[in-house]
């Protein structure tokens, strides 16, 4: 008998948070004894551990900070039908020789509706095969532009006509799918509640243990500002005399304030993303970060105190609800990007080495619970489409 066999697609645009929530999901998955896929449509990160995961790469795309619907080819021209076409057709070919039993998209359709172009596509040929595979879209904890008109009763549409489960990578107790989806009523029947998604890496210490102040951002001027003013604001701070390090998330953006260095005094290193981050948070006397899904999960599994200056251009809604979330419950100081200052992100990082510590209880378990649902509904009786 067969290994039973799933296919995950993926599509970040941006940063690589969608990339690394579905990856942990199929490596965890694929360490269950599932032959798993992954298909990645942005560029996949070298660093990310996949263990068994067969990796494949479409052509990628991405877009600019602010403007979500202009696709971008890899070499900076903007996708055209031709290009489109092909990549369709290369997602479309992967399916066909996978045949897998179970079909998960992360995020649509609640979102990458850009991506509609081959998703649909891919879709209507899951909903051709025979046998059908199972049709699984997995999302994060909050969703964005699902108040734009006729938006949450298109998804409605769609998961009613190709979908069988909605796996909901959060906990309930902190925020439901109701918060950001306003007709959840239409799709209950479908809906699970997983927990979060967390890097479970063990207990394994960080490479220099000891209270140093951890500074991360992605790319695109929010994380460059954020940078450069905890860097700045150093001196304000009870922690001025540790060592702060800098991880930033775009080449370019790390190429330039490695050679600025001397600007901010000593004690400071500045390094590219790395891939041990859950360690280092462990070992940190304080974080400071945008509130993005992966690094909050991190800075709650690992316990450590946290400023949080959540990404809020264009029409983005995410971060900052989280955000006010956790401040909420006592978990994180935040600062809002507009009123960011040296003054602010000092008192914020103050307040938070004087906060009580008590961090609530939060379901961490999603990357398990996921992994399970998926080897039941790949190694069970048919049920798609019941």
């Amino acid at each position: 008998m067969s290994t039973p066999r799933i296919l995950v697609y993926v599509q970040h645009l941006i940063g690589v948070g969608h990339y690394k929530r579905a990856a942990i999901i199929a490596r965890t998955a694929a360490a269950r004894g599932l032959d798993v896929t992954l298909v990645s449509g942005g560029s996949a990160p070298l660093q990310m551990d996949l263990g068994s995961v067969e990796l494949v790469q479409l052509p990628p795309t991405h877009a600019k900070v602010g403007d979500y619907s202009t696709l971008y080819t890899e070499g900076g021209s903007v996708v055209d039908d031709e290009w489109r076409a092909r990549r369709t057709a290369e997602l479309l070919n992967v399916f066909e020789r996978v045949h897998p039993r179970v079909l998960v998209t992360e995020l649509f359709p609640f979102g990458r509706r850009q991506m509609q172009f081959e998703l649909v596509p891919l879709l209507d040929a899951a909903l051709a095969a025979d046998p059908r595979p199972i049709v699984v879209s997995s999302v994060r904890d909050i969703l964005v532009g699902q108040d734009r008109p006729g938006r949450a009763e298109r998804v409605c549409d769609q998961l009613q006509t190709y979908f069988d489960h909605v796996l909901v990578h959060a906990d309930p107790r902190f925020v439901a799918l109701d918060a950001t989806f306003p007709l959840v009523s239409r799709i209950k029947r479908l809906v699970t509640y997983t927990g979060y998604i967390a890097e479970h890496s063990g207990g394994d210490s960080p490479e220099q243990p000891t209270s140093e102040v951890l500074v991360s951002a992605g790319s695109g001027a929010a994380g460059q500002q954020l940078i450069e003013t905890a860097l700045t604001c150093r001196h304000l701070t009870p922690l001025r005399d540790h060592t702060w390090r800098v991880l930033v998330g775009s080449r370019g953006a790390y190429e330039d304030l490695n050679g600025r260095l001397g600007e901010f005094g000593d004690g400071v290193i500045i390094e590219p993303a790395r891939s041990d981050f859950p360690a280092l948070l462990r070992g940190c006397a304080l974080s400071i970060s945008q509130g993005g899904y992966n690094t909050v999960v991190e800075t709650l599994q690992a316990g450590a105190r946290a400023v949080i200056v959540p990404y809020a251009g264009g029409n983005e809604t995410e971060q900052v609800m989280r955000a006010e979330l956790m401040a909420r419950r006592g978990v994180i100081e935040t600062v809002s990007e507009s009123d960011l200052s040296q003054e602010t992100l000092a008192a914020a990082v103050n307040a938070a080495l004087g906060s009580s510590r008590d961090i609530p209880v939060i379901d961490l378990s999603g990357a398990e619970v996921t992994a399970q649902l998926l080897h039941v509904w790949a190694t069970g009786p048919g049920e798609a489409g019941s």
